[in-house]
């Protein structure tokens, strides 16, 4: 078992959160993933009321009673006594012990949150902002390196630099996020000084997510060059190579309306995709980790193997050691 910062301040076995994943960050997958072990996770950003939030909250805390987190990526736009902030308020009244933040922290919102009884990761593409968020008063920092599925930052920081920056800089544990799906990448997060990881792709090859299999069978036969990086100029984002993606591509190159590009990544698109198994209608989120994945499992199977290969390298890597 590896003991660290993350699973002592989380309560959870094994050093794995899963990431927020819109649209498949559901109580299924979140409550499978902290059955196994691991820090489960739902997207309050796929819920259309505050109702419908409370409803998926409280489905998820009867399919487990082992800690799980809420990614809330509404930020910067969330102020104090909006409708967004009653979201994390309906967390905590639901008994939520753990609260993952993407966005710029408002002075006036950071200090809303210290209030409510949350362990509070937040998530930030580089240094500065990871800096900016240990002094909001955030309790760990997960950084997304360039390999991430979804929104990776402008920089282009690879996960390794990243990691090793913010391990070096922060008092705060720091989770690696990006291009890890295995123990391999495991090992290396925790040599490199991160407290635990962050895995998104992965968990989409899981049999709990709700993912139509023709995304899993897509994950499970791509290669590591099969995504692609859109939306440069707005918020760049890291998916699937498919139909929908060189849409967006081609919209960018003729410097297309913003409305125009975000028509074409809209969340109700994807989420009638995931549903259909339509693999070329919407945007997909995913990560060069793809490349790694080959098999589709459950979540237990996932933690479990990701952990003894973690051990397993730790033990490869003592074998170097000389007296």
């Amino acid at each position: 078992m590896l003991s660290t910062r993350m699973t002592d301040m989380l309560h959870i076995r094994h050093p794995i959160m899963q990431g927020g994943l819109h649209n498949l960050g559901v109580p299924e997958l979140a409550a499978a993933v902290s059955e196994a072990g691991g820090l489960g996770t739902i997207n309050a950003a796929q819920y259309d009321t505050p109702e419908a939030f409370r409803t998926a909250v409280q489905r998820l805390r009867r399919m487990t009673a082992k800690p799980c987190c809420v990614n809330f990526s509404r930020l910067p736009d969330v102020s104090v006594g909006d409708d967004a902030m009653r979201l994390f308020e309906i967390a905590a009244e639901e008994g939520v012990p753990v609260i993952e933040t993407v966005g710029g922290l408002k002075p006036d919102f950071a200090a809303a949150v210290k209030k409510l009884p949350f362990v509070w990761i937040h998530k930030v593409p580089n240094l500065t902002y990871a800096l900016k968020a240990e002094a909001a008063g955030v309790d760990m920092v997960s950084v997304a390196g360039f390999e991430c599925g979804g929104h990776p930052g402008r920089e282009g920081l690879g996960t390794m630099t990243l990691t090793r920056l913010a391990a070096l800089r922060l008092s705060v544990p720091v989770l690696a996020a990006g291009g890890i799906a295995d123990g391999a990448g495991l090992a290396a997060a925790l040599a490199l000084g991160a407290e635990g990881v962050v895995m998104g792709t992965r968990f989409v090859a899981a049999r709990e997510c709700t993912a139509h299999e023709n995304f899993k069978n897509w994950i499970i036969n791509a290669r590591e060059t099969d995504t692609v990086l859109c939306m440069r100029k707005h918020n760049p984002m890291r998916v699937a190579d498919n139909a929908a993606a060189r849409r967006m591509l081609v919209l960018e190159a003729e410097d297309a309306p913003r409305e125009a590009i975000m028509a074409v990544s809209a969340g109700a698109i994807g989420k009638r995709c995931y549903e259909t198994g339509d693999i070329e209608g919407g945007i997909f989120p995913v990560g060069i980790a793809a490349g790694l994945i080959r098999e589709v499992n459950t979540c237990r199977e996932i933690i479990e193997n990701t952990v003894a290969e973690a051990e397993a390298a730790i033990c490869r890597v003592e074998k170097f050691k000389t007296t």
